[in-house]
């Protein structure tokens, strides 16, 4: 995919970038630095004259991890209806606010470049999510979405609506013809639907962060009253806790029962704290008991009003916000 140089650095330097494609492909930080690593250690094990045959190590190594992220997909599947209760992206910590644009067939505006081709200049960290740029892109509401396509379509759908890759280039990595791709990053959109990755836009940032705060402060306050006025009649909350962590198993549907099950998490839960933090880029957020992190949670809101809830209790997806804790 593309042109790059052959030099050791350089072909270091595109880390950042595969992570970046690699975590929008799989939903896990932890499987996308696997992959990375794997397409790193194929690329190593290369004769050195073979390296130097290969025009372009970028493409090489994108071509790699893209087919490593689409053998996982499809283990991933069998895996998850296995999977106690859902399961759910594994969520990031970082800024609160995003930058970048929404794929076209999701905010009908078609973006000029997006993360990954935006990070590939940036040189290689020592923590994979200090190498993430967070965008709409990797908002829970966007990944969940993802979850709905084949392996094939999420590779097609991701690379080039999110990524910008040409067809021809992603017919590479899923060895299929280009016409081919482009029926099934179609068929990702006819999923989608009129489904919305509702990240804020700058000027609803302050509103969806006034929301979060509220909802915080009226947990806090046992306020059920003010719970759910918060709530959409319609929300629906779904928890991950892999079968590890206590959590619902199914997702709990609208504004009242939602509201009862998080004062009932407070009755029977003392000493934990709720704190503000950005999850995935937007206002979240996380639970803390005896100085440890055990619930991280991100929030849909239309109107002043949350309208979905995800929460994530898995500790297997929580070490990041151990570590930064």
């Amino acid at each position: 995919m593309g042109t790059a140089g052959t030099s050791t650095d350089e072909t270091a330097g595109e880390r950042r970038r595969l992570i970046n494609v690699a975590y929008r492909l799989l939903g896990s930080l932890a499987d996308a630095e696997d992959a990375v690593q794997e397409a790193y250690a194929r690329w190593y094990a290369l004769p050195r004259s073979r390296q130097e045959e290969i025009v372009s190590p970028g493409a090489w190594l994108t071509t790699v991890t893209g087919r490593i992220c689409l053998d996982v997909l499809g283990s991933a599947r069998a895996r998850r209806e296995r999977y106690v209760g859902a399961w759910l992206p594994e969520p990031l910590p970082g800024s609160g606010s995003l930058s970048g644009s929404l794929p076209e067939s999701l905010s009908g505006s078609l973006p000029g470049s997006l993360s990954g081709r935006a990070g590939r200049d940036h040189g290689p960290g020592t923590d994979p999510a200090d190498q993430m740029v967070l965008d709409e892109s990797v908002a829970m509401a966007f990944l969940v979405v993802l979850e709905s396509m084949t392996p094939a379509e999420r590779v097609a759908f991701v690379l080039h609506d999110v990524f910008r890759y040409p067809f021809a280039e992603i017919a590479g990595v899923l060895g299929r013809t280009p016409a081919a791709c482009k029926q099934l990053a179609a068929s990702a959109r006819r999923r989608v639907g009129g489904t919305r990755a509702s990240m804020p836009a700058a000027g609803q940032a302050d509103m969806v962060r006034d929301t979060v705060r509220r909802i915080r402060k009226a947990w806090e306050t046992m306020d059920i009253a003010a719970l759910v006025d918060l709530l959409d009649p319609a929300a629906v909350m779904t928890a991950d806790g892999g079968g590890v962590a206590g959590t619902v198993l199914r997702p709990i549907e609208g504004g009242t029962r939602i509201a009862r099950y998080m004062l009932a998490i407070a009755r029977t839960a003392p000493g934990l704290e709720l704190l503000e933090r950005p999850v995935n880029g937007a206002p979240g957020l996380v639970a803390e008991h005896a100085g440890g992190v055990v619930t991280v949670a991100s929030f849909e809101v239309a109107d002043g009003r949350v309208t979905r809830i995800w929460v994530v209790r898995n500790p297997e997806k929580l070490r990041l916000w151990t570590r930064d804790g």
